[in-house]
């Protein structure tokens, strides 16, 4: 009889490319790996580890049974889902992750409503963007991931994911307080054309939003700094260094010497939860989906 840990940990292994990148999924040690793939092979009485370089890769046998593992789990995880709805009770383990400012705006107290209404439900949350945190749910990591695109920019989105709308969080324009149009109600983006831009890290969703938005106005953004936190940016902004997109979910306190300013054509991010069809009967994640929404309510 297959062991479900033991193919739980190769399923890990094809879908990581790595011991180490297994052993963080699962949270558990490198060594704790090896040795449930040597007792894995012992029990199937075949290789499914090869050394490769310094790392090791799947076999032909490794492969296939990976392949099996994958539709085995996928099947317990319906199996669970089915139970729990059945039970109809909120209990078990949920494991969410969110972008930044989601986590800061969202989490405390959609998390803290949660374990007040359902105390038997164990949950724990990692903050992570959004593009890392599709694949962690896709990969059986998180159970449910906050995730964010914006309104002319989708995010990429496998098959075999649920999603459902948490909220529509509005963007203004933060600038020095003495900047020429801080008195204004509303701007465009095309007004910064000639100013320093704080953005977010190279290569980031959010930066890459930027970039393709400010380009198809026919301006080509002047990047002065780059910032992963939104209350970094505020504070280079406070400094005159520039201005910057300052969503309002999780801003948090606006620094003195900074005004924000509505644009004229809003500017939105779609903020949504996401997780796996399999998943989608798992009276958890209704659970958890109404209590960010909650959350959202008063956060915006």
């Amino acid at each position: 009889m297959l062991n479900l840990e033991r193919l739980r940990t190769l399923d890990a292994l094809a879908r990581h490319g790595s011991v180490s990148g297994a052993a963080e999924g699962l949270h558990i040690t490198t060594s704790a790996v090896s040795q449930q793939m040597s007792k894995l092979e012992r029990e199937v009485g075949q290789q499914l580890l090869a050394k490769n370089g310094r790392g090791v890769r799947l076999t032909d046998a490794g492969r296939l049974l990976a392949d099996h593992a994958a539709r085995i789990l996928s099947q317990v995880e319906v199996a669970q889902s089915d139970l729990e709805a059945q039970r109809g009770q909120v209990v078990g383990e949920l494991r969410l992750a969110a972008f930044p400012t989601a986590v800061r705006g969202l989490f405390p107290a959609a998390i803290a409503g949660l374990r007040s209404a359902h105390p038997a439900l164990r949950i724990s949350s990692r903050e992570m963007e959004p593009e890392a945190a599709v694949l962690a749910v896709i990969r059986g990591d998180y159970d449910l991931a906050v995730v964010l695109d914006w309104y002319n920019k989708p995010l990429p989105m496998p098959d075999g994911l649920v999603k459902a709308s948490i909220v529509d969080d509005t963007a203004d324009v933060a600038m020095p307080a003495t900047h020429r149009h801080a008195h204004r109600d509303e701007v465009d983006l095309e007004d910064f054309a000639d100013d320093d831009w704080v953005t977010w890290g190279e290569g980031e969703f959010c930066d890459e939003w930027l970039m393709h938005t400010l380009r198809s106005k026919g301006i080509e953004p002047r990047v002065a700094h780059r910032a992963e936190e939104h209350p970094t940016q505020l504070a280079l902004v406070g400094a005159g260094l520039g201005v910057c997109v300052a969503p309002r979910l999780g801003r948090g306190p606006i620094p003195q010497g900074v005004r924000t300013v509505p644009v004229r054509q809003s500017v939105r991010r779609h903020i949504y939860a996401v997780w796996r069809a399999d998943a989608d009967r798992r009276p958890s994640i209704r659970a958890a989906v109404e209590a960010l929404k909650s959350a959202a309510e008063k956060a915006v």
